[in-house]
C-alpha cells in the first residue's frame, strides 16, 4: 500500500553530513545533561513507598496532595487510577522514619484530614489466617478512607532493578547487532547499533533534562524504541541490497538514495499510524502511562531521523558495496581457475 510514489530519488546522502552534524550535537547535548543532571529515577530504582486508598466520596487530588506534602518526604506523586476514589501515592524514603511505618504514618494523616481517627480491626484473608489492619473510622462510624494496598521497595531492591534493567539494554543491544551482521554485513550492524543508541540517548538526555521520572514503564518504551528502530533501518537495508542488485550502473549513494525515496511512503503509513496510538496514550493515559507515551513519542521521531540520517549515512561512510552483499559469480575461463572448463 502506498499513498503516494515519488518518481524521482531524493538527494538524501547529499545532505548527510549536515544532517549527521545535527545528529552529533543533539547527541552530545543529552549526554551532557545525562552526566550533568542525571536521571530521574522513581521509586522502583531509588526505593520507596507505593500506597493505594480508596475514598467514600469522590477523592480532592489535591487535598490529598497537600495532605502527603505536608508530611516532608519530599517529591510525591498523588494520582488517581481506575476511578475517582482511588488515588495511588508512590513516596521516597524518609531517614527518620522507618520503611514499615511509613504507610501507617501517612494513612493516619490522610484520615485526620477527613475528620477519622485510627483503629485496629481483626480481619481475616483468603487464606483463612486473622491479621490486624489500620481502618480509618469517623464519627458516623463509617469509614470515608481505606487502604486498599501498600508496597515498600527498598534500596537495594532499586539498586538491583537498575543492574537488571542495564544487563537487559546491554542484551538487546547484542542481539540486534549479531542479528543485523547476520542478516546484512557488519558495516551495517555497526551502523545500525549507532543509529539506535543515537535515539536511546536522546530519550534519556531529555528524562534529564525535564528531571522527568524515570520508571520501569519508560524503561519498557526504551526496549520498544530499541526494537521499533531497527525495524525501519532493516526495511532500508533490504531495499539497499536490493537496489545493489538491480542497478548495477549505480553509486552507493545512489542506491541509498532510492532506498530510502521509495520507503518514503511506507516510513509514512507505519511511523503515522503508531504515533497517532502513542498520541491517544499521552492524551487519555492519565499520569501511569504520561512518562510511557513521551518516552515512546520521542523515540518514534528520532527513529525515523537515525534510520535514514544515521544508519544509512554510516554505512555509506564504512564503505559498503555491492560486492559486501552481493557474490560476484565465478568465470569458468579464469586460466588461474582450477576448475575452470571442467565438465561434470
Amino acid at each position: 500500500m502506498e499513498l503516494f510514489r515519488i518518481k524521482r530519488d531524493l538527494p538524501f546522502m547529499k545532505y548527510a553530513l549536515v544532517f549527521n552534524a545535527i545528529s552529533f550535537l543533539t547527541f552530545a547535548a543529552a549526554v551532557f545533561f545525562l552526566v550533568t543532571r542525571g536521571l530521574n529515577f522513581s521509586i522502583e530504582f531509588k526505593g520507596g513507598s507505593v500506597i493505594e486508598v480508596e475514598y467514600a466520596q469522590a477523592a480532592d487530588i489535591e487535598k490529598t496532595r497537600h495532605v502527603v506534602e505536608q508530611m516532608g518526604f519530599g517529591e510525591v506523586q498523588v494520582t488517581t487510577f481506575g476511578s475517582s476514589h482511588d488515588v495511588l501515592m508512590r513516596l521516597p524514603l524518609r531517614s527518620d522514619i522507618k520503611q514499615t511505618e511509613q504507610v501507617g504514618h501517612v494513612f493516619a494523616e490522610l484520615c485526620k484530614a477527613e475528620s477519622g481517627s485510627i483503629s485496629q480491626r481483626q480481619i481475616v484473608t483468603a487464606k483463612g489466617e486473622s491479621v490486624s489492619q489500620q481502618v480509618c473510622v469517623n464519627a458516623a462510624n463509617a469509614e470515608p478512607v481505606k487502604l486498599s494496598r501498600s508496597e515498600v521497595v527498598g534500596p537495594a531492591v532499586g539498586e538491583e532493578l537498575a543492574r537488571d534493567a542495564a544487563k537487559a539494554l546491554g542484551v538487546t543491544v547484542l542481539g540486534i547487532m549479531i542479528y543485523l551482521a547476520f542478516r546484512f554485513e557488519w558495516k551495517f550492524a555497526v551502523a545500525g547499533i549507532i543509529a539506535n543508541l543515537h535515539d536511546v540517548v536522546i530519550i534519556l538526555g531529555f528524562f534529564a533534562f525535564f528531571q522527568w521520572e524515570f520508571s520501569l514503564p519508560v524503561l519498557a518504551a526504551v526496549l520498544a524504541v530499541l526494537g521499533y528502530s531497527v525495524n525501519e533501518s532493516v526495511v532500508i537495508f533490504d531495499r539497499v541490497r536490493e537496489g545493489f542488485r538491480k542497478f548495477r550502473k549505480f553509486s552507493t549513494h545512489e542506491v541509498i538514495d532510492h532506498a530510502i525515496t521509495s520507503t518514503m511512503s511506507r516510513t509514512i503509513i507505519t511511523h503515522g499510524c503508531t504515533q497517532l496510538m502513542v498520541l491517544s496514550m499521552l492524551m487519555f493515559g492519565g499520569p501511569t502511562l504520561h512518562y510511557f507515551a513521551i518516552a515512546l513519542t520521542i523515540g518514534i521521531l528520532f527513529g525515523i531521523y537515525s534510520s535514514v540520517f544515521v544508519a544509512a549515512a554510516i554505512a555509506m561512510w564504512l564503505g559498503v558495496k555491492r560486492e559486501d552483499l552481493i557474490q560476484a559469480p565465478v568465470n569458468r575461463e579464469d586460466p588461474d581457475d582450477p576448475n575452470a572448463g571442467a565438465v561434470v
